[in-house]
């Protein structure tokens, strides 16, 4: 929707209204990334649309190989828009290094490479609100993991004294969760699930990934390769995501258990 905002000392501006403002505007911000101008507003007093019950409750675990993997066996496939956006990255870099220092081409190709780098958040957040919103509206309780994400992907590099080993697989790592997106997907699902009046549980992530979601059993030979579970106790098979998911959804309920007990 094509709206006005009137700006002191500029006038009024047409502005592209991408949903209506509820609650009382309290302060009006502009902002520039890239060649694209932003109206931000913050309101107060917005009223919260919660949703209506499901009675169920899901636990989550975010992976690169796929971005979602819930208890009850769906999976998100991750997008990689990084990946995919890789060789038009390339181009544009390899173009910008042959451009002299402070002409008006090498300006236009930083501008090219700012401009394909926002595209690439834009569609991150994009993906990221649409799984989010699918989550809250089928769940009451959605559990996922207390990731500490920068500390998964500090660099591998180590010191002069102390080189680190596996450099380039853990740069690649870090290159994959930061492409996936697990902050911002996370930091979406707590303000929808907030306006939603749904709950949402974070747990430890410790040994999720390793334990048997049918007979407990924990050790690092349950999880065969990447993507099978084989308890080495009891022999339950299952898709490893899967099972962490079913333990994450323990976790989370037992927390909300003891929680309500106290």
């Amino acid at each position: 929707m094509t709206t006005f905002v009137r700006l002191q000392g500029i006038g009024h501006v047409r502005v592209h209204q991408h949903r209506p403002v509820k609650g009382q505007v309290k302060t009006i911000s502009v902002k520039r990334k890239g060649h694209r101008w932003y109206v931000v507003l913050s309101c107060a007093d917005v009223p919260t649309e919660h949703l209506s019950s499901t009675g169920a409750a899901v636990g989550i675990d975010l992976g690169v190989a796929s971005l979602v993997t819930t208890s009850d066996g769906t999976q998100v496939a991750n997008p990689r828009h990084l990946a995919a956006m890789a060789d038009r990255l390339a181009t544009a870099q390899r173009d910008l290094a042959g451009r002299t220092q402070g002409s008006m081409r090498r300006r236009k190709a930083v501008a090219r490479i700012s401009h394909l780098h926002a595209k690439v958040r834009r569609q991150r957040v994009d993906d990221a609100h649409k799984t989010a919103l699918a989550l809250v509206r089928g769940y009451d309780v959605i559990v996922h993991e207390d990731l500490k994400i920068a500390n998964m992907t500090r660099s591998a590099s180590g010191t002069i004294e102390a080189p680190g080993t596996g450099v380039s697989q853990k740069s690649g790592l870090n290159r994959s969760i930061l492409d996936a997106g697990w902050g911002v997907l996370l930091t979406i699902l707590a303000h929808k699930a907030e306006s939603a009046g749904r709950e949402l549980i974070a747990v430890n992530p410790a040994n999720t990934s390793r334990t048997c979601s049918r007979c407990g059993h924990c050790a690092k030979e349950n999880r065969t390769t990447q993507a099978e579970f084989r308890c080495a106790t009891c022999g339950h098979e299952a898709h490893a995501d899967v099972n962490a998911a079913i333990n994450i959804l323990r976790a989370g309920l037992a927390l909300r258990n003891a929680a309500e007990a106290a």
